[in-house]
């Protein structure tokens, strides 16, 4: 493996760890490497806190090598002034002579005007260094960037006869989740919450289940919750409306009388596509990532407006006979997993 690449690699690594808690900032690695040596390396923090860049150099303990040091990030460092002041103006501060990256960012207010700051102050810059890597590394922030949406994820569970959910008369009076998985394929999904930025789900799912949206079965934080309520039929007494997460509620509702005071209202219009509107609003929310949880229609609708990037589909154990079949969908299948008696598949947009 080549030197670059294999410190490209450990930046990735590093990067990973930032899942779920930088967005909308990309969840960026660095490293900072001293005579084939790595003396500092981290990544970003939390939203509002220091990038990657920031961090690693502050991990360095001896400040007089990084003028002799090479700097491996996965992303462009930025050029302006945000939450937190330019990276690139940090790494020349430093005289920090080599910068290698990962991959240019889209970003309009950087877009290439960090490395050539770099290069003006007669740093040496390296951009493309398993580019490919990087962009699947980036692919929340990059989806938002360059598509104007959040990254799309689908996800459902299916019964082994093809039903996402039972017919009203297997349920209960009582609004509660029908489950179909095991228990670990349930924790798995609310580790998933906790990765993505928001969560979706239809008026029928919170009907029918009253779910909470929430990441309980695992640690981490709660994503933003979007609902689709045309008519603003769910009660406010459902878990979905209890003002305990950021809320967004889809509706086609002008009257502001009906809104509840901790709930954001955003008015589509239901007769047209609804794919294109619902990317809209988040955009416009800041939303970079997002877990579509159904039910079929919602799930169908983006399938067939072309507007997701991943599928991830659970298979449980059991079998209705009859109910609400799953949505269709064609993908690359990209793995396949046991979870116990569960068998998850996951599809990318090919």
């Amino acid at each position: 493996m080549k030197i670059h690449e294999k410190y490209m690699l450990r930046c990735i690594q590093l990067g990973k760890k930032g899942l779920g808690n930088t967005a909308p900032n990309p969840m960026v690695g660095c490293v900072i490497v001293y005579q084939e040596k790595i003396i500092g390396e981290d990544y970003t923090s939390p939203y509002g806190g220091n990038h990657a860049e920031v961090n690693a150099i502050e991990s360095v303990a001896d400040k007089s090598l990084l003028s002799k040091s090479t700097l491996y990030v996965t992303l462009e460092p930025c050029s302006h002034h945000g939450k937190t002041p330019p990276c690139s103006d940090l790494i020349i501060k430093h005289k920090i002579p080599e910068v290698v990256i990962g991959l240019k960012d889209p970003h309009d207010k950087v877009a290439g005007n960090g490395i050539k700051k770099l290069e003006a102050s007669g740093c040496k810059v390296n951009v493309g260094v398993l580019e490919d890597e990087c962009r699947r590394h980036h692919k929340r922030f990059l989806t938002f960037h360059e598509k104007n949406r959040p990254y799309i994820i689908l996800k459902w569970a299916e019964t082994q006869d093809g039903f996402l959910a039972p017919n009203k008369s297997q349920r209960t009076e009582n609004p509660q989740p029908f489950w179909i998985t095991n228990t670990y394929s349930k924790q798995l999904v609310h580790q998933w919450r906790g990765q993505e930025q928001a969560i979706l789900v239809g008026t029928n799912t919170v009907l029918e289940d009253n779910p909470k949206l929430t990441t309980r079965n695992w640690k981490g934080k709660n994503p933003i919750r979007v609902v689709l309520d045309s008519s603003l039929k769910i009660p406010k007494e459902f878990h979905v409306m209890d003002g305990s997460v950021k809320t967004i509620v889809l509706t086609e509702v002008k009257e502001e009388s009906k809104y509840l005071a901790h709930i954001d209202y955003e008015v589509i219009d239901f007769s047209k596509p609804l794919a294109s509107q619902i990317c809209a609003v988040l955009h416009k929310h800041s939303v970079t990532s997002i877990l579509v949880e159904g039910g079929s229609k919602t799930l169908q609708t983006f399938v067939d407006e072309g507007f997701w990037d991943e599928a991830r589909i659970f298979v449980g154990a059991t079998t209705f006979e009859n109910g609400i079949f799953a949505p269709k969908i064609s993908g690359k299948l990209l793995e396949t997993t046991p979870i116990l008696s569960d068998n998850l598949s996951i599809f990318v947009h090919d």
